[in-house]
């Protein structure tokens, strides 16, 4: 009988583990709004201290001569800081959306006087010359003009006495990488598929949004005719071999977001069930990507992949209502990832407030 009443207990204590453990796995905050005035203070601490944060620096500049080893700073007025062009790109972006949203924030004032100060016209002529470089032309292709499309189209819908300034100022560098994406994109004969920054259906998202906002007709049009070519045919994605080691996008939702905004709806449903069948299912999960060591530069990647694929699923979720429950499946990312963006080491720290800010703004309201 002894021996009974033992096996009993241990059963029973691996069972209540068990279940404790999945609880935790599946335990997601459904309370998890839109971004606050609180969270806002916090994230603004992010792009204010690395915009001017000139190393270590990661220029990944092609040199022709002796003449092109310059200081980032020289090399790139406007966006020398954050370790990266693209980085320091959506770290204004970043400014500029807290600052729409809260006009409030603490550090409003000093926000704005950093955003005319590296937005000046002199700064983005600068940066448009280096596009003009014979070795450079690439340069950031197409992440980094997605993120410069994406901050131009924030300052185009924000309404304040400065945002008049910021726009014309920035005009000759957002004009040119409109060019960029109406040149390359026919060239183009195959997607990108990867996880990082050469992802082509993440550049065509936020070039579509810049396009759509703007009334871009000539942008929209060419990316239109390019995500069906690469696209529309495509079936069964594999999303079950994600996440990669480090990336910081999701090719399959990436993708389904992307053709969430030109396909019509009718369209997306019938796409959508053939790309990825099993989101329809209202028990789908997900699993987090993990990261093991936020002060290295790749694995924190992981923490990014968390808030993309919570921005994608949002996207693919939103004014569809049998799709509805990605929306938790977008808050459980959020919320394995936010609590680290602050604080942390600066391999994370120099770029995913962006990223938890966008994957905070695609909350619904409800």
């Amino acid at each position: 009988m002894k021996f009974f009443y033992t096996i009993f207990i241990i059963f029973f204590s691996l069972f209540c583990f068990s279940q404790t453990k999945n609880q935790k796995y599946i335990s997601v905050n459904t309370s998890l709004k839109k971004l606050t005035l609180t969270e806002a203070n916090r994230l603004s601490v992010l792009p204010l201290h690395c915009m001017d944060t000139e190393y270590p620096n990661k220029l990944n500049q092609t040199i022709g001569s002796r003449e092109d080893l310059q200081s980032p700073k020289a090399l790139h007025p406007a966006f020398y800081g954050c370790f990266d062009w693209h980085s320091a790109v959506h770290g204004h972006w970043s400014l500029v959306s807290l600052l729409k949203q809260y006009p409030e924030i603490k550090e409003a004032n000093k926000a704005k006087l950093k955003l005319l100060k590296h937005l000046s016209k002199e700064n983005i002529e600068v940066e448009v010359s280096y596009f003009m470089t014979k070795y450079n032309k690439s340069y950031e292709r197409t992440y980094g003009w997605a993120w410069l499309l994406k901050l131009a189209e924030e300052i185009y819908t924000w309404n304040d006495p400065i945002a008049k300034e910021l726009e014309e100022n920035l005009q000759p560098l957002t004009d040119l990488i409109v060019q960029k994406y109406i040149d390359f994109l026919p060239k183009l004969n195959y997607p990108i598929r990867v996880g990082e920054h050469p992802n082509t259906a993440f550049g065509l998202s936020f070039a579509w949004d810049y396009a759509n906002t703007t009334n871009h007709e000539a942008l929209k049009n060419v990316i239109e005719k390019r995500a069906k070519d690469f696209y529309l045919s495509d079936e069964n994605c594999p999303i079950s071999w994600e996440s990669g080691g480090f990336d910081f996008l999701s090719p399959c939702l990436e993708e389904a977001a992307l053709m969430k905004r030109v396909l019509p709806k009718k369209e997306f449903k019938l796409w959508l069930n053939k790309f990825l069948p099993q989101l329809k299912n209202k028990k789908y999960s997900l699993e987090t990507g993990k990261v093991s060591d936020r002060s290295d530069g790749k694995l924190v990647h992981l923490d990014g992949v968390n808030f993309s694929r919570a921005w994608s699923l949002n996207k693919i979720a939103e004014g569809l209502p049998e799709y509805k429950h990605l929306e938790l499946v977008a808050k459980k990312h959020i919320q394995y990832s936010l609590p680290h963006v602050v604080g942390d080491s600066y391999e994370g720290g120099h770029w995913l407030g962006s990223f938890a800010i966008y994957a905070l703004n695609s909350l619904s309201d409800d």
